[in-house]
């Protein structure tokens, strides 16, 4: 006896839904995407910036069977991560990843030090600003942090995390090291990349929202970074 051949929108909506499920998965224990709404790693990444985030590198998400499947490694640094911020953990972050367990940080007058060696970072990392803050408490932690900071020891299982637009980054030299459990990946490569308005991350009801589809799709054809599709970030 044959089968009930099924209805053509029954089809659709189990098409849509395999499609929604992969998708979901995919999302979150292989690819991610992420937009950049801040400075903060400029010249390195742009505001507007969407980029395609590796959850997998750094290790197993789904236990032993993901761990034989995927190849996996622990931070390194120089990795441009994302992860859950330790102050708002529903907010996802991206800043450079600096330091290791063990290595013993200082900013000097702007210049980074890891282990009492100077970091030559001058190919990502930018300073904007000429002035230079000394570390005293008159300035407030903004700025006495900015400039000169340490020496600070990075704990087990944490890591310290910088912004390459190091006068205009809000960064481990603020809130600390980062907890390894709250990374979530890293950034490989930018797929898009918009020169209009960008969201900050916050909702601003549906209005705003549906305000910024119609402004996309309108200056998507001249608005587009077109030179940093596929652009590769390291």
């Amino acid at each position: 006896m044959a089968e009930p051949r099924k209805r053509p929108g029954r089809e659709i909506l189990e098409a849509l839904l395999i499609a929604a499920l992969f998708l979901r998965f995919a999302n979150t224990f292989v690819l991610q995407t992420f937009y950049i709404p801040s400075e903060s790693m400029e010249q390195t990444l742009l505001v507007g910036d969407h980029l395609f985030v590796n959850r997998f590198i750094y290790g197993p998400t789904m236990g032993a069977l993901d761990a034989a499947v995927f190849p996996h490694r622990d931070l390194h640094r120089g990795d441009i991560v994302i992860f859950r911020s330790p102050e708002e953990p529903t907010l996802d972050v991206v800043k450079r990843c600096v330091g290791l367990p063990g290595d013993r940080i200082e900013v000097r007058s702007k210049h980074l030090y890891i282990n009492g060696k100077r970091v030559e970072d001058s190919e990502y990392a930018v300073h904007q600003d000429p002035r230079t803050f000394p570390n005293i408490p008159q300035l407030g932690s903004v700025h006495s942090r900015r400039d000169n900071f340490g020496p600070y020891v990075v704990p087990e299982g944490r890591y310290f995390c910088m912004g390459d637009n190091r006068d205009f980054s809000y960064d481990s030299r603020y809130w600390g090291s980062l907890p390894r459990e709250l990374v979530k990946g890293r950034a490989f490569m930018i797929y898009w990349s918009y020169g209009g308005e960008t969201p900050d991350g916050s909702w601003h009801g549906y209005g705003k929202k549906v305000s910024h589809i119609w402004k996309t799709l309108i200056g998507f054809p001249l608005k587009t970074r077109w030179g940093r599709t596929f652009q590769v970030i390291r």
